[in-house]
């Protein structure tokens, strides 16, 4: 048998997966991560946890599918994106708690971005959008205020990295310090046509050279786990950014094909091949995970606050024990009552990019109970992913390419029957949900597979994929225009 072995290193949790060569899941092991809020638009970890969760679930699946390190051919890494950590080389400790995706304490740089005429510029090498949401800006955010730090990277002492390379760095004892494309084109540093660290936008932003990790492809060999911190050496042969991940796992290989994956936040990619495409309706370019030197595409569009509402239901407003309870609740009544949830809690990302929205319950009567409100939370993932995929389907077409035909589905929330149901009613097209919808992990496994001669091409993963569900839209085009018109309604009302 052969064995790979996917670090899924994710928002809320670090969790570790061994699946076998045909992409079957034979064990699992998850810890839960802690969020730090030190004040209102600021979300931390402390790397340290992250590494010590992600290392105690790989040592638990290894055990739990009864195989040693020994057994295990590659290891993949997929991981929460813009995350910014900043650490010393020598003592490999971290200055600072590792500065989350979701946080916000950026903005004022991205504002001086703007002022600066930069916008144009930075799309153009990075197919990114001036925003908060990327390391680039929290690197810099660091820089600028961990005493001493500026100093200590001038005299290139430290290192910066997303989550890869923070894990990377940790497995090889320090011996490697690289990242992959698809995770370096989430920084706002890195030149996407090229698949080089750019020199303009690291002085835009003020940015030593000598932080940065090197270079590579998706799938290629980063180095080698210490053999003593899991029993054995292995081979790293995949790394990618979680939703580049899951889009490799789900089998998009092909221009046009789509996944969206329901997550902490929703997350749909759009595979267009060779061809770099700048959006007209909000959304961003970013790098594909790429198995070549050849730079690959993807357009996508990002949801701050996806399944994230429904942990909102359980601990903020305490309407439900459990986050699986969540369905149960929303179906105890026949629709939402008229009630629109905008879960704008870090602001509002694609298509919108509203940074100053905030979050909003409207269409209140005396009616109202906690289950229309439970039901319009969860309805508010399917609202933020139709509009996502509508410009995405509306940017395809100024392209010259056909609407999008069916969306690909993964991640936690995609085993939500009714949720699944309305988005593809939504939508008025087929939402496929695959038999493993671990793809995020799934895709991690794959590109180390590939590198390491388990698989000869994606042809070959193409034909392991299968779909396990079909939602196929009931209601009328007619209703589903009303309701996005009414979310729109929503969404615009949630802007201060």
């Amino acid at each position: 048998m052969t064995y790979l072995l996917a670090l899924d290193q994710g928002t809320s949790s670090s969790r570790s997966i061994v699946f076998n060569a045909q992409g079957q899941v034979l064990a699992q092991a998850q810890q839960e991560l802690a969020q730090i809020y030190p004040q209102p638009g600021w979300v931390e970890h402390d790397p340290l946890e992250i590494w010590r969760t992600q290392l105690d679930t790989a040592r638990e699946a290894l055990a739990k599918a009864g195989i040693s390190a020994r057994d295990v051919r590659a290891l993949g890494i997929t991981n929460q994106r813009e995350t910014t950590v900043l650490w010393h080389r020598t003592t490999g400790l971290p200055l600072h708690n590792a500065i989350v995706w979701q946080d916000r304490r950026a903005e004022p740089t991205c504002v001086e971005l703007r002022e600066r005429g930069l916008e144009s510029m930075i799309q153009a090498k990075t197919g990114l959008l001036v925003d908060a949401y990327f390391s680039g800006t929290k690197l810099k955010w660091l820089l600028d205020h961990v005493p001493g730090a500026r100093q200590q990277a001038a005299d290139g002492e430290l290192a910066f990295g997303t989550i890869d390379s923070w894990l990377i760095w940790q497995l090889t004892h320090g011996g490697v310090h690289a990242t992959d494309v698809s995770n370096a084109s989430r920084t706002m540093l890195f030149n996407v046509h090229s698949n080089q660290w750019d020199d303009e936008l690291l002085q835009a932003l003020d940015i030593p050279a000598s932080l940065l990790p090197a270079i590579k492809p998706s799938s290629a060999l980063f180095g080698e786990v210490g053999a003593d911190l899991l029993g054995a050496a292995i081979p790293i042969g995949g790394v990618a950014g979680d939703q580049q991940s899951a889009l490799f796992g789900q089998a998009c290989f092909k221009p046009g094909m789509v996944k969206n994956t329901y997550g902490t936040g929703c997350f749909m990619l759009m595979h267009t091949g060779q061809r770099f495409q700048t959006s007209n309706n909000g959304l961003i370019t970013t790098s594909a995970a790429q198995t070549t030197a050849q730079p690959e595409f993807a357009m996508e569009g990002s949801v701050f606050v996806g399944g994230a509402v429904v942990q909102w239901l359980r601990d903020g407003l305490r309407a439900i024990p459990s986050s699986a309870e969540v369905q149960a609740l929303a179906e105890s009544v026949p629709d939402a009552g008229g009630v629109m949830v905008v879960p704008a809690f870090t602001g509002l990302g694609a298509p919108y990019w509203k940074p100053d929205a905030r979050g909003s319950i409207t269409g209140l009567s005396r009616g109202s109970t906690l289950a229309h409100i439970a039901r319009a939370a969860l309805e508010s993932i399917a609202f933020q992913s139709a509009a996502l995929l509508q410009a995405m389907s509306r940017d395809a077409v100024q392209a010259g390419g056909a609407a999008v035909a069916e969306l690909r589905v993964d991640g936690g929330a995609c085993v939500n029957n009714l949720l699944m149901q309305f988005q593809a009613d939504l939508l008025g097209i087929p939402v496929v949900r695959p038999a493993v919808i671990e793809t995020t992990a799934l895709g991690a496994a794959y590109l180390a597979g590939l590198a390491t001669g388990v698989y000869q091409s994606t042809d070959e993963l193409s034909a392991l994929w299968q779909a396990e569900r079909r939602f196929l839209p009931t209601m009328a085009p007619a209703r589903a225009a009303e309701l996005m018109e009414r979310w729109e309604h929503a969404v615009r009302q949630t802007v201060l």
